[in-house]
């Protein structure tokens, strides 16, 4: 790795905020999200009914419960986050929504996803800028993918620049992912990985 990018990274990790509060969910995750992030548009392409998928950084759900009506009766979604306050709204979310047979709630650590399912395709969804360790959450990312799983990451513009994003997927390169495609995302930044 180069001097230049080691500051750059050393620079994101300095500036890096604290995990969004629960509070704070309803600002973004409400009634307006799925006409700025469609699960149909974001997620479609890149799953099928069946698949396994991760939603790590669940925050209130808005992924999980999208990819759950993607991937079917068959499918799994994983909601993990650090917050039980998070989780037990995307628990709540899942019931009113008649989708807890497809959503299974994980409650991860800081320094660690930690489910143990082999999966298709994992989202992380504007919490990036968020993970203590990025190193070794690309690791770990890379390790649950199946050969040819995909990672769908979105950062918001307003807490993450252009160049800490190259540097995010540069580190995730680093870990062994390819980039696959760098999708429009509304007011986001957005690469899909994969392994």
């Amino acid at each position: 790795m180069d001097s230049e990018r080691t500051n750059n990274l050393t620079a994101l990790e300095e500036r890096r905020r604290r995990v969004c509060p629960p509070r704070y969910v309803h600002t973004m995750d409400n009634f307006l999200r799925p006409l700025l992030h469609s699960s149909n548009k974001l997620f479609g392409p890149h799953l099928r009914p069946g698949m396994t998928v991760l939603d790590v950084g669940c925050g209130g759900g808005f992924a999980s419960l999208g990819m759950a009506r993607l991937v079917g009766e068959n499918g799994r979604v994983i909601a993990a986050d650090l917050q039980p306050e998070m989780l037990a709204m995307v628990k709540e979310r899942a019931k009113e929504a008649g989708l807890t047979d497809r959503i299974a709630i994980h409650r991860c650590n800081a320094y660690q996803v930690g489910v143990r399912e082999e999966l298709d395709f994992a989202v992380a969804f504007w919490m990036v800028h968020e993970v203590q360790d990025l190193r070794a959450f690309f690791d770990e990312m890379f390790t649950l993918l199946k050969p040819g799983g995909r990672f769908f990451i979105a950062e918001p513009m307003f807490h993450v620049s252009r160049n800490d994003f190259k540097c995010l997927v540069e580190m995730a390169q680093d870990a062994g992912f390819t980039i696959l495609d760098k999708p429009r995302v509304r007011i986001s930044r957005a690469a899909v990985l994969v392994k």
